[in-house]
């Protein structure tokens, strides 16, 4: 396939699953990705990666939340909205490329045969290394389950994907021995993050990608995927993520910062976003500020590497 070329324009992105309400990490992985591009002059394009209606059963409600989350805090963004999930026309195309390059193999795998699998745990992130068992058994000869529908797995190779990320520094991983072979489409016929996360940067034109440093991880699976359908491979900026008081993690299930009580504390977004600006060495203290303001104090350069804690009353 046709490589893409690189752009010298900056085109972010902000990329939300409407599982939930946003919180105060999604806002500043918006904040920070919305800044880099706007400094540069660039576009911020928004994505909502609703293919999952299972996980996202309030979908159409959170999904409106979102948007009105997104202009309350006065973030601009450039182009239509565009929706996973009226895209699956688009990842079949590129799943077929994937497939006719022998890269794609069935996977029968219940969730208990899946542990069985497992090699060993993914630098206890709790992710699995997967043994290619149906892959063996497929070359044996050996006839899949009857009636089972199977989830599909790309075949990596015993190779080193390394990058550069620009918070958090050199990264690398054996993709072989690191992460395995991983699921692109699942067996209910929902296409996997890793490869729509791909496609749709891609063809967005998307050459920076801010995201939260849980992400890191899945950057070289994502890489692999670039090099072999031909794109070109964004900037990565893996952003600290937000702390509370006690150094847990802000979770949408539990409703940690979620805005709905976030908006009822805060009438105006202002204070709220002056208190993630200073968190993260925007601002020295937080003040009331818009996006706007905060765009000439921008520089990655002052973001920190290590996770940040909840700014306080929060």
């Amino acid at each position: 396939m046709r490589i893409e070329k690189k752009s010298d324009t900056v085109v972010g992105r902000f990329a939300p699953t409407p599982s939930a309400r946003l919180h105060l990490g999604n806002v500043l992985s918006a904040l920070l990705s919305y800044l880099s591009a706007r400094a540069a002059g660039g576009k911020w394009l928004l994505r909502v990666e609703d293919l999952d209606a299972a996980r996202c059963p309030f979908m159409g409600e959170n999904t409106k939340w979102l948007l009105d989350d997104l202009a309350w805090f006065g973030f601009s963004f450039d182009g239509e909205v565009l929706y996973q999930s009226e895209r699956a026309d688009v990842y079949e195309t590129y799943f077929n490329v994937l497939r006719e390059e022998g890269l794609i193999y069935p996977c029968y795998c219940s969730r208990a045969e899946l542990h069985d699998a497992a090699r060993a745990p993914h630098r206890g992130d709790g992710v699995f290394l997967y043994d290619r068992r149906c892959l063996l058994r497929a070359r044996e000869g050996i006839a899949p389950p009857s009636g089972k529908k199977p989830a599909y797995r790309v075949l990596v190779p015993d190779a080193i994907v390394s990058f550069t990320d620009g918070v958090q520094g050199a990264y690398a991983e054996n993709l072989e021995r690191d992460c395995s072979d991983f699921v692109v489409r699942r067996a209910d016929g929902v296409f996997a993050y890793q490869l729509a996360v791909v496609v749709d940067d891609a063809l967005s034109g998307v050459n920076e990608v801010v995201r939260g440093n849980d992400l890191l991880s899945s950057t070289p699976r994502q890489i692999f995927l670039q090099k072999r359908l031909g794109f070109a491979t964004p900037r990565y900026f893996h952003i600290p993520l937000l702390l509370d008081a006690a150094g847990r993690r802000l979770s949408k299930r539990e409703g940690d910062g979620c805005m709905e009580s976030v908006r009822a504390k805060y009438k105006t977004p202002g204070l709220v976003l002056g208190a993630l600006a200073a968190a993260v060495g925007l601002l020295p203290s937080p003040e009331s500020c818009t996006p706007e303001d905060l765009i000439a104090l921008f520089s990655w350069e002052k973001i920190p590497r290590g996770d940040v804690l909840l700014p306080q009353g929060f």
